[in-house]
């Protein structure tokens, strides 16, 4: 399917060499550098199994000057993710730092070397904040949904369908084979059931062996301990998380979600004491899919209230 294609998603794509032989597709909407005033920069992070269409709605809300102040929005898809190129594990590592490499490629690409607001949900808060880790200072904004930047907390037990996919081969070969991640995402991440061309435009990008294996790259890389290559980028995360108390955080989160549930709430939340927080108990782990009709205002509010 072309991004045309999409519902609710009338954006241009653009591309990049994120590495030699890989490209990465990425939304860039709004203003530009060049103008009086450079424009604000949000940088939108999406997980797994889904990719920039999750944030489409907060981009069009955000990046629209006919609906007020006009921020750029980047959004990138990651590598094997969404629009973006699917190598094979020969020709590209799924790890965590991958990702944070290929972020900081895109942003010094754009020329965006300057501050910006982190958006973040599921794995992208773990590649926004693994990329803040020597950036921080350039972090001046933070919207945090439904994700985790620390390790999972003791209270609560690893989800056995994450486990399936982390520790199966039996697993593993029924989310390549079958889609079966994103397509368990789009019935059981919602609580309000998604319009069918909407599930179709979350699910299509990894329709086939090919084309979901990063989804369950994703999945292989959760860091549980110490020996899991991501653990060391989590656990110096979490030591800092509290330092962005000092500035604007909103935490946007649907209490339904069955992975990052109130144990993640709470963690980000005793961390981050002066964070806006919004809780839906009628929402689930796609909360912007849920709530896009009170999370887009009030994230839009948020930023002009702390502007940059």
């Amino acid at each position: 399917m072309s991004a045309a294609a999409y519902p609710e998603y009338p954006f241009t794509p653009k591309r990049f060499e994120v590495r030699p032989g890989v490209t990465m597709s990425y939304l860039d909407e709004g203003p530009r550098d060049g103008e009086v005033t450079p424009p604000e920069v949000v940088v939108m992070l999406h997980g797994n199994p889904s990719w920039s269409y999750y944030w489409r709605r907060l981009v069009s809300g955000l990046s629209d000057p006919a609906q007020g102040k006009a921020y750029r929005c980047i959004v990138p898809d990651h590598v094997g993710m969404g629009l973006s190129d699917r190598p094979g594990d020969d020709a590209y590592e799924y790890t965590l730092q991958s990702r944070i490499d290929d972020l900081e490629a895109l942003l010094q690409h754009l020329g965006v070397t300057g501050p910006v607001t982190l958006a973040v949900h599921d794995w992208g808060g773990m590649i926004g904040f693994g990329w803040a880790l020597s950036r921080r200072e350039r972090v001046r904004r933070l919207v945090i949904l439904n994700t985790a930047a620390f390790p999972l907390p003791a209270a609560k037990p690893m989800p056995w369908q994450l486990s399936l996919g982390r520790d199966s081969r039996v697993g593993g070969f029924m989310i390549r084979a079958f889609n079966l991640f994103a397509r368990g995402a789009t019935r059981l991440g919602v609580e309000k059931r998604m319009p069918r061309e909407v599930r179709r435009a979350f699910e299509a990008p990894y329709d086939g062996w090919r084309n979901a294996i990063a989804t369950l790259r994703f999945m292989q890389d959760i860091p549980l301990g110490e020996g899991d290559r991501a653990w060391p980028l989590l656990v110096e995360s979490a030591r800092v998380l509290p330092g962005y108390n000092d500035r604007p955080v909103f935490i946007g989160w649907g209490l339904r979600d069955f992975v990052f549930d109130r144990h993640f709430l709470d963690g980000f939340v005793a961390a981050l004491p002066d964070a806006e927080v919004h809780a839906f108990e009628d929402a689930n782990h796609y909360v912007l899919q849920d709530k896009a009709d009170e999370l887009v205002p009030a994230i839009r509010s948020f930023l002009d209230r702390h502007p940059l």
